[in-house]
This record gives structure tokens, C-alpha cells and sequence, in this order.
């Protein structure tokens, strides 16, 4: 299905006129009736400036701005729809807390006129209730197509038009600067549970303050799943900090309990399955109910003979269901057939256990339902995503589990195209890999058919309702970016089927930018994420239980959650409108940008790897901008520096009352340890300076002894080398010391000094240009001298002649 027709038929109704226009945007790439056959070759049709600049501004412009402001809009109308009701039900929440102090009295006929009052109450909320929980749906939906549209139409330029200036960079900017597809809509759908859950046992005549059946014991403890993109530069100190809480585990793979530091640390491989129509990963990106997914996994090269594990994994909203067993690889391409139903491996089950015991029937059941899932669905192998595993765990203690997954690559693995098949049709993975044992970074594959992720993935598990504060901490830290719902198998199909998908996962737009942070600015986010995550927890549960404060109830009616979509003075700067020529500096950009290669990591661990949107993580995007700052004088005074750090330094705050600062920093404290390259390399920029003073004295010297006693300008000369020579020395000297100080203070203070140098510099400069000018002049007088004794000579010479001939 085109795209065009998928967005006509998922508009809804009442909003049907904010989508985006994207007939408009085919009619301004001058596409035509290309789509539906025509045989106008568009690559003949005139593009020119004027072309570009139109539809760069419909495009990332009128229609973007669009599409935010209405979703920013319809957002704070929920919020606000969710807080007036919120605040007309809290006098039903009073009123029961009444009624049950008054049980045991007699009920009159005007309690029963104000029990049917409360219930007509009730149902309208409930109808209320229903619409707003509607419209929340609706408005994800809506963020998701738009979404793809605008990438779609980008791809499109690109693809068409897109020789001299391509807009999919300047789009992805931004993208990251208007983020309406970015809301979490999780503080409300936390409002509207607890209402829900309010109102219908109000309504069932239930105690409110009683859990309800959907809040009660789940029969164990689950784990809450976090997960973070980390950049390569950042990646060894996310691991020593984690390091300093949990051990690294490595998985043997021979006896898969012992952990055995010498062995090379293997990767892992998986593959996953889909069919031509995409269906599993759109009902992935869509949050259809109950994803499934499936997948073949091993570790290690597979000419190694490891063990292949088939799984299947259905995500639902209270929990997710996994089917797996193990496989021989020659039975992989049978079973994939429907010729062979793992006959093997149940009858030793049942040798082993007995034919009537609970593994045996699980293992058939699994079988079963795997190769229906497979049939049913027309499923076949399309992706293969191989990384390297560092696992991070205490033995014997899993309630707190942390992964982080390096070098993934992301590689086609279809035969969906029959006459240029990424995979032999007739076999279940690529020979080409298996056989020569690729590994990372695969270069001899074709560039097409390769995806390499820039960051490393660290994924945090925490069970039960623990909080630990290191991992908050790291969590909230400038280490790492927030990548809730984050999936390889998602991100590998919309990177590399690009063609084949009409529907886009929200993180693509954060790959253009940076993900690296200001530590302060983290900080400052940490500290408003926190407020405001104990302002959203106060206003979910507070107006149906009795002890609420009128300040919680405050609180709650002003709607505290903050959301990129809310217009701020940051988003003003932000929006400024973009022109054709920033699409094509965008496009040079992008042309010229080299990916950062994220670096190696040794270890893993045998862990599921829990590549499915089932994770329970909210994480709130703080995308802080990298601003670049001029250079002149401020590379020659840091002190001047006018960096937003350097401003917030200076307009600290006062400390609080009772509070002191500290003498000494705990950085500073315990024995100095300097590694002696740093004193040799201070006494060698030392050395060299005094080889500089001591050049230039012994110019200044022998120009001075050269000079006659006439000669006052080379003497003058000789004294201006000699200033410099000294100056030279005394800062040599000046700079050593200096330095050596911040080094035993263990400063981070900026180390350069270009300001010496640059002395010495134009002092030479303005001594050779006076040196020159001076002898110029003086080659000039002596020249007129000459000639003016030549002229006197030879008029002496005449007058004597002519003295001579009067003589005569």
C-alpha cells in the first residue's frame, strides 16, 4: 500500500485538515500523475531555484509548524480536560469518605436523590473518560503518520530532485527542534487510570481507597527495563561507573556456568524474521495489541557449532510471553520448511524426564505454536543484527541487571527481491557471513546492505520497587541519552527497508544530532525532572484519598508535566524558519560528515537479550544544544570567556546560610600522583624558550659588536633583540613556574598562553621591517650623496677648463 493512500485512510475525522498536506507536496516536486503510471519522465522536468525554495518552506515550515502547533495545542486540551474533571470529582472522592463515617445511620429519601445525582455524575465522567482516553490514542497516531510523511516526502526530494540539494539533513534538524512526535503521554494515561479506576467502583458501590482487581498482587516481583544510547566517548566511563557496583560476567559457552576471563569474548548474532509486508514491525511501530516477534540467536561464530535458540516473544500489556527452544543449525532449514517438527529433541525429553512431565509438554506446545506463528504468517529470515555483550551483574543476585551492546550491525538478510537476493532463497542465513566468519565492522559487504549504529546501547533492569541511587544517578547523568522502547530489529528494517515500511520508529531524528551533553546543564535537568516527576505522582494519586492536601490538589490542577511540545523562549530560537540555502548547507553537511565509530567492548553474558518494546521505561528526552562559541580574544584571555558555563559561573548563586566553602576539594586531597611526562613536557616547552632567548641575544649581541660607532640604528637594532631575548627569558621562566603551580594544585584551569608568543612575534616582525626600512633609507642618502659629489666634481672639472682656455 503507497503511503498516500495509507495516511488517507488512517485521518481522523474531526482533525482531518491538520494532517499533513502530502498531495500538495507531490504537486510542488512536479511529480504529477508519475505515481499512478504516467510516462512522463520526471528527471526532464525543470527544477530551478524557485522550485526548491517552495518547497523547502511548504515542507519544513508551513507544514511542519502545522502539525506541531496542533499537537501542542491538543495536548494542553487534555491536560487541561483531565485537571477540570480531576478537580470535579474530588468532592465525590470527599463525599465517600463522609459516607463511610455515616454507615450505620438511617438513609432518607434525599440521600437517594443524591445517590442518583452522584451516579448521573459518575456516568458523564465515565463518558468523558471514554473520549478523552480516545483522543489521546488518536493524537499518537496522528504524530506517528505525520511523522513518517514528512520523512517520506524528504526521501522523495531527495530521490527526484535531490542532485544539487538534498533536504532529508535540514528536515532531521528540524525534526529535533520541533518534536511533536516525541510526547510521552504516560502522565496521563496515569490520570486516566486512576479515574477510571475511581469511577467504576464508585459506581459499583466499592470502597475507592480499596486497589481494584488491575492493582493487586501480579504474583511476583517484574523487572522495570531503562534504555540509554551511549556515545563512544563517553562509553569507558559509563563502564568504570558501573563497574564500581556490579561485576562483569562472562559467559563460557562450553559449560555455560563458569565464567572464564581468558577466553576471547564471543559476539552475538540474531535473526529476525518477518514477511514482505513488513506486518510484525509495523505492528511493533504502530503499539498494536500483543506485538510478536521472532527471532534465531546464538553466540559466537557459527562455524563454532553453538547453539541456535529459536524464540518467540508476544508482548502484552501486563506481561510478555516467550516461547524458545534450542536447534541443531541443520535442522533450522527443515523445521523453517514444515519438514521437520523437533522429533529429536522431544523423544529425548521424554527419555530423559518422562513422556507425561511438565517439559515435555511445554516443548511440544512451543513447537507447535512456533511453526503455526511461522505458517500463519509467512514469515522468513530479514534482518541480522550481530554486537558484542558487557553484562553487568552480581552472581546469584538479579535485581539489578544492566547490559551494554557495542559495534551492532545491522545487515539485510532477505531474499524479498528474487532477482538480487541478499540470501540464497533455498537457505535460513547468509553463507558469505557464516562461512568466512565476518566479523565487525564487515567491510566487504555492500554499502547498502549494512547499517552501522553509531552508539553503544546500555539497557538498565531493576527489579522490584527498590530505588538505587547510583543507578539514578547514572540514569539521569550526561552520560548517557534516554532511548525508551529502543529496538534493533525496529531500527535495522526502518534503516535498511526504508522503501518498504510506511511507518518510522520516533528516535531516527535524534541520529542527526549530538547526543552528547553539558554536565552542568544534565544536572540542572536531573533536578527539574525530579520536581516534576514528585509533582506527577502527587497528582495522579491524590485527589481520591482524603489525606490530599489543598496543595497537592494545586499542584495537580496546573498540569506540571512538561513535554518538548510546550512553546517556550527555547523553542522560539529553535523555530526559526528555513530557507533553500540552508537545506543546502545542510545537504554539504551531511555529505561530509564522518560517523563516529563507537569502540570495541569484550565481554558478555548469557542473557536474554531483550530487544522488544515491553520495556516500562519513561524517559524524558533532554536534548541540550552544542553552541559554538568564537574564538580571538577570548583564546587569549579564558578569563573574558562568554560561554554559557563561564555566565552561569559568574552569576552563581550565593551559598546558603551555614553553609561554607571548602578549603580544600576532595579532588585535591591524598598524595599528589603526577605522571612525569607531564613535568618533562613543562620543562621541555621551558627549554625551549630559553633556546629562543638565548638565539636572539647572541643576535642582538653581534649586531651591536658589528656596528661601528657611526652606526646608531644597528646599534639601536641590537638593543631592541636584546629586549626581546630577555623578555623571552623572563617569560620562558614565568610561564614554567606557572604552570608547574596549576599542576601541583591539580587545577583544571586552561594551561594555554599565547600571549607571550605572540609578543616575541611582532617584536621581530617590527624590528626586521625597521631594519629593512632604515638601510633602504640609508642606501637611498648615500645614493644621493653620490651623485651630488659626481655633479660638484664634474662642475669644478668645466670651470677649470674653462679657466684654461682664457689663459690662452
Amino acid at each position: 500500500m503507497r503511503f498516500g493512500t495509507q495516511l488517507r485512510k488512517s485521518v481522523y475525522p474531526p482533525w482531518k485538515d491538520q494532517y499533513i498536506d502530502y498531495d500538495k507536496l507531490k504537486q510542488l516536486l512536479k511529480e504529477g500523475k508519475s505515481d499512478a503510471g504516467s510516462p512522463v519522465d520526471q528527471e526532464e522536468v525543470e527544477w530551478t531555484e524557485e522550485d526548491e525554495g517552495a518547497f523547502v518552506e511548504e515542507l519544513v515550515n508551513v507544514q511542519l509548524e502545522k502539525v506541531h502547533d496542533f499537537q501542542a495545542r491538543t495536548v494542553q486540551s487534555l491536560r487541561d480536560r483531565l485537571s477540570k474533571l480531576e478537580a470535579e470529582l474530588e468532592p465525590l472522592a470527599a463525599s465517600n469518605s463522609q459516607e463511610d463515617t455515616q454507615d450505620e445511620e438511617p438513609r432518607t429519601v434525599d440521600d437517594g436523590n443524591r445517590n442518583e445525582g452522584k451516579e448521573t455524575q459518575l456516568r458523564g465522567a465515565l463518558e468523558r473518560l471514554d473520549k478523552i482516553s480516545q483522543e489521546i490514542q488518536e493524537l499518537e497516531k496522528y504524530s506517528r503518520m505525520n511523522y513518517t510523511g514528512f520523512l517520506k516526502a524528504a526521501k522523495k526530494h531527495d530521490r527526484k530532485r535531490g542532485h544539487d540539494y538534498r533536504v532529508r539533513p535540514l528536515l532531521q534538524v528540524r525534526l529535533a527542534a520541533l518534536p511533536f512526535n516525541q510526547e510521552d503521554y504516560s502522565p496521563m494515561l496515569y490520570q486516566l487510570s486512576t479515574m477510571y479506576s475511581f469511577v467504576r467502583q464508585s459506581l459499583e458501590g466499592k470502597d475507592a481507597n480499596e486497589p481494584s482487581p488491575n492493582e493487586g498482587q501480579t504474583g511476583g516481583e517484574s523487572y522495570k527495563a531503562y534504555k540509554f544510547w551511549v556515545h563512544p566517548e563517553n562509553l569507558l566511563e559509563v563502564k568504570t561507573m558501573i563497574l564500581r557496583r556490579l561485576p562483569v560476567l562472562v559467559f563460557n559457552p562450553q559449560t555455560s556456568k563458569i565464567a572464564d576471563g581468558t577466553q576471547s569474548d564471543p559476539s552475538i548474532t540474531s535473526i529476525y524474521f518477518d514477511n514482505p509486508r513488513f506486518s510484525l514491525y509495523t505492528n511493533k511501530v504502530a503499539q498494536e495489541p500483543n506485538p510478536a516477534s521472532l527471532r534465531l540467536r546464538w553466540y559466537g561464530q557459527l562455524s563454532q557449532k553453538p547453539e541456535i535458540l529459536l524464540e518467540k516473544k508476544i508482548v502484552k500489556p501486563d506481561i510478555s510471553e516467550e516461547e524458545r527452544f534450542g536447534i541443531k543449525e541443520k535442522y533450522v532449514q527443515p523445521f523453517l520448511n514444515g519438514e521437520y517438527k523437533m522429533e529429536k529433541g522431544v523423544n529425548k525429553l521424554k527419555d530423559r524426564s518422562g513422556e507425561d512431565s511438565s517439559q515435555v509438554k511445554e516443548l511440544q506446545k512451543s513447537v507447535d505454536d512456533i511453526r503455526a506463528f511461522l505458517r500463519e504468517n509467512e514469515l522468513q529470515p530479514v534482518l541480522r543484527a550481530n554486537y558484542t555483550r558487557t553484562a553487568f551483574q552480581i552472581p546469584g543476585d538479579d535485581r539489578v541487571r544492566i547490559s551494554l551492546d557495542t559495534d551492532l550491525a545491522l545487515i539485510r538478510e532477505d531474499a524479498i527481491d528474487l532477482e538480487r537476493p541478499c540470501r540464497d532463497p533455498e537457505d535460513w542465513h547468509r553463507r558469505d557471513i557464516d562461512e568466512n566468519e565476518l566479523e565487525y565492522p564487515f567491510s566487504s559487504i555492500r554499502k547498502g546492505e549494512i547499517n552501522r549504529f553509531p552508539y553503544a546501547i546500555l539497557e538498565i533492569k531493576i527489579k522490584g520497587p527498590k530505588q538505587y541511587e547510583w543507578a539514578n544517578d547514572l540514569m539521569n547523568s550526561h552520560l548517557v541519552y534516554p532511548a525508551a522502547r529502543f529496538s534493533k530489529f525496529v531500527h535495522g528494517v526502518a534503516q535498511l527497508f526504508e522503501d518498504n515500511v510506511n511507518i518510522f520508529p520516533f528516535w531516527l531524528s535524534a541520529l542527526e544530532t549530538d547526543i552528547r551533553r553539558d554536565p552542568e546543564q544534565a544536572f540542572k535537568d536531573e533536578q527539574e525532572s525530579r520536581a516534576k516527576a514528585a509533582e506527577d505522582e502527587l497528582a495522579v494519586g491524590s485527589f481520591i484519598r482524603s489525606r490530599a492536601s489543598p496543595l497537592t490538589r494545586s499542584i495537580t490542577r496546573s498540569s506540571p508535566v512538561g513535554s518538548p511540545s510546550g512553546i517556550s523562549p527555547h523553542y522560539r530560537t529553535l523555530s526559526q524558519r528555513a530557507t533553500a540555502e540552508d537545506a543546502h548547507r545542510a545537504s554539504i553537511a551531511a555529505k561530509t560528515s564522518v560517523a563516529a565509530k563507537p569502540s570495541g567492548v569484550a565481554n558478555i553474558a548469557e542473557e536474554d537479550d531483550s530487544d522488544d518494546d515491553d520495556d516500562d521505561a519513561q524517559a524524558e528526552r533532554n536534548t541540550t544544544a552544542m553552541n559554538n562559541t568564537s574564538q580571538g580574544l577570548r583564546s587569549l584571555f579564558p578569563a573574558f570567556s562568554t560561554s554559557k558555563y563561564a555566565r552561569s559561573r559568574r552569576a552563581q548563586d550565593k551559598l546558603p546560610p551555614g553553609v561554607e566553602a571548602p578549603d580544600v576539594w576532595i579532588k585535591d586531597q591524598g598524595p599528589l600522583k603526577i605522571e612525569p611526562k607531564v613535568w618533562l613536557a613543562n620543562q621541555r616547552t621551558f627549554i625551549k624558550w630559553q633556546h629562543v632567548a638565548v638565539l636572539l641575544a647572541s643576535l642582538a649581541l653581534g649586531l651591536f659588536n658589528a656596528a661601528g660607532v657611526d652606526d646608531r640604528i644597528a646599534r639601536a637594532l641590537g638593543v631592541v633583540y636584546t629586549c626581546l631575548a630577555v623578555f623571552a627569558g623572563a617569560w620562558g621562566w614565568g610561564v614554567y613556574t606557572w604552570r608547574s603551580r596549576l599542576i601541583r594544585r591539580r587545577s583544571g584551569r586552561d594551561f594555554d598562553a599565547v600571549l607571550g608568543p605572540c609578543i616575541v612575534c611582532i617584536g621581530l616582525v617590527v624590528a626586521l621591517v625597521l631594519n629593512f626600512g632604515f638601510k633602504y633609507r640609508a642606501a637611498v642618502v648615500a645614493r644621493e650623496h653620490e651623485r651630488e659629489r659626481l655633479v660638484s666634481s664634474r662642475n669644478w672639472t668645466m670651470m677649470a677648463r674653462h679657466g684654461n682656455d682664457v689663459q690662452v
